[in-house]
């Protein structure tokens, strides 16, 4: 397999991954506006645990699988890969049958952890919609180590085509529902929030059925290459197993990082807040801006960005076997200048106009200035999470997953420490700030073991950081230029359409100097690895 088809087929992927989040944020405008922030916050009691029960079942095997796969596949050894991917499958139904049953029947359990007494939202209601997200785990954990075989044989097709669907269809699904109950039936919010979380599980059957297609269509092929096999390595079903939860850890830490946060927020904002005497319209719309939808809307960089960049490290791990050193470096240092490209002006620019992009996607209420602030609080820690993706994933590449375990719990255990404090100094982006120190902490620590294990130079990173920190300064004054000078005719407070013209104008003018000075400098090309086609057309610039 060249390297052109597995750079193809994981941007392929990303491309994927990137449409989806994108619908999975759109999504929440018209939801928004038919449940509010108490459905929102309803949601995300529902939601967020479900989300480490998800990450937990699955254990990070899907992806580990997909990495044993091209292994023995690579060494020609495909009846060791379809051996895998049969006790695979068994295990992971089983583990998927075991977190539906201690969600749905620790569902109480969990709505009296996520919502304190003074919440307007009843443990009943919580419960019954913790009960209705549950069933999605019956059928995901099987289902994503599917995708894991298809991609350890290089094909993201059927995960990138099954991944949309899903989307789409628990989407479609989601807002058909909130709207017969909401609007035609006159239900409750609470139903409506059931059903919306419910979609999992109907968005995870359409997936399923693509991913059967598939496997439908694929077989011959994949038997085929069984019976041209000439060697088999015939291990022990224990060591497979072993070597498959080796290559699993890390993977399962990326997808726990964001839920385990989002979890502390839920224990801790409602019960300290309601300590501190705030009332509960304040408390739902922090607890709904911070868990899904000001979520939504900074999770959108970080899909694209860390797909960009982790499409730079299949071949880490070769490169550190081979001891070839300055690949290796290459390697990570365009892994993290991306994250650095991509997603430290896409934060600055949230941050300077949080009141804009609140009012462009849910509206103007009397809470624009409230909820606005606390996306723009919430914005940089993007950054973070982008970063401890990649960072996680380069100390596998390198034999350090172990400590990428000790970065998250220390992690965790800096966010429960500055969490309520920091609700007593500031109220509710006390919270964000607690995440934003935690993350950037984790990350600290898994780049300091890069550099301590490797010996990785950390000059080149720092140097072009600071070119593009240089570079979103000046995007910043143009961004904050421009919404000055629109505000002698339109603000925040005009209304939805006005927001997004002011988004359109800033946006715009912003992105375009920061891609000139970033394209002009040559720092484009020497972090992505080239020329940039379409913008040398545009330049007429032509090739050295």
């Amino acid at each position: 397999m060249s390297k052109s088809t597995i750079l193809r087929g994981t941007m392929l992927l990303t491309g994927a991954t990137f449409f989806s989040k994108l619908i999975g944020m759109i999504y929440t405008i018209p939801f928004e506006s038919m449940v509010g922030s108490g459905g929102g916050q309803l949601y995300s009691v529902a939601y967020v645990p479900y989300s480490i029960f998800i990450s937990l079942s699955t254990v990070g095997i899907p992806l580990a699988v997909s990495k044993f796969v091209s292994k023995y596949n690579s060494l020609g050894d495909y009846q060791t890969s379809r051996r895998m991917y049969k006790l695979g499958l068994r295990f992971m139904a089983v583990m998927g049958i075991i977190a539906f049953l201690v969600m749905f029947f620790g569902a109480e359990v969990l709505a009296k952890i996520s919502i304190s007494k003074d919440s307007e939202i009843t443990v009943a209601d919580a419960t019954s919609v913790i009960k209705m997200i549950s069933f999605a785990l019956i059928i995901i954990p099987a289902m994503s180590i599917t995708r894991g075989f298809f991609q350890g044989h290089q094909s993201m097709g059927p995960t990138a085509i099954s991944q949309v669907i899903e989307q789409i269809v628990r989407i479609v699904f989601l807002l058909v529902s909130v709207f017969f109950i909401i609007e035609v039936i006159g239900g409750t919010t609470a139903n409506a929030v059931g059903f919306a979380t419910f979609s999992a599980f109907i968005g995870a059957i359409a997936s399923a059925l693509v991913l059967f297609w598939y496997w439908k269509k694929r077989k011959p092929y994949l038997d085929k290459e069984m019976s041209q096999q000439v060697k088999t390595y015939d291990i022990p079903t224990k060591t497979l197993f072993k070597e498959l939860f080796r290559y699993a850890g890390p993977f399962v830490l990326v997808g726990l990082a964001i839920p385990l946060y989002q979890q502390i927020d839920l224990i801790m904002l409602d019960r300290t807040l309601a300590s501190l005497d705030f009332d509960e319209l304040v408390r739902s719309n922090a607890i709904a801006t911070i868990t899904l939808y000001g979520h939504k809307i900074v999770m959108i960089p970080i899909t694209l960005a860390t797909g960009l960049s982790l499409a730079t490290l299949p071949v880490l791990t070769k490169s550190f076997v081979d001891n070839k050193k300055g690949e290796v470096f290459k390697q990570i240092n365009q892994s993290l200048q991306i994250i650095m490209l991509l997603i430290l002006p896409a934060v600055v620019g949230m941050s300077l106009l949080g009141n804009e992009i609140w009012g462009a996607f849910y509206g103007v209420s009397d809470f624009i200035e409230f909820n606005g602030s606390l996306l723009s609080w919430y914005a940089p820690v993007a950054l973070f999470f982008g970063l401890f993706a990649v960072t996680a994933s380069i100390l596998q590449g390198i034999n350090q997953q172990n400590y990428a375990v000790i970065s998250l719990i220390a992690g965790i255990i800096l966010k429960v420490l500055l969490t309520i404090p920091l609700l007593h100094l500031m109220g509710p982006k006390g919270a964000v700030i607690a995440t934003l120190i935690a993350s950037l902490g984790t990350v600290s620590l898994n780049i300091w073991r890069i550099k301590a294990s490797i010996q990785f130079p950390l000059r080149q990173l720092i140097k072009r950081s600071m070119l593009v920190s240089i570079f979103t300064i000046i995007m910043a004054i143009v961004v904050l230029t421009s919404k000055w000078l629109l505000s002698f005719w339109i603000t925040y407070q005009d209304g939805r359409l006005e927001n997004v013209f002011i988004l359109f104008v800033t946006v715009t003018v912003g992105g375009c100097v920061y891609l000139w000075l970033s394209y002009k400098s040559t720092l484009l090309e020497r972090v992505l690895g080239g020329r940039i086609g379409f913008i040398d057309k545009i330049t007429r610039r032509k090739n050295s």
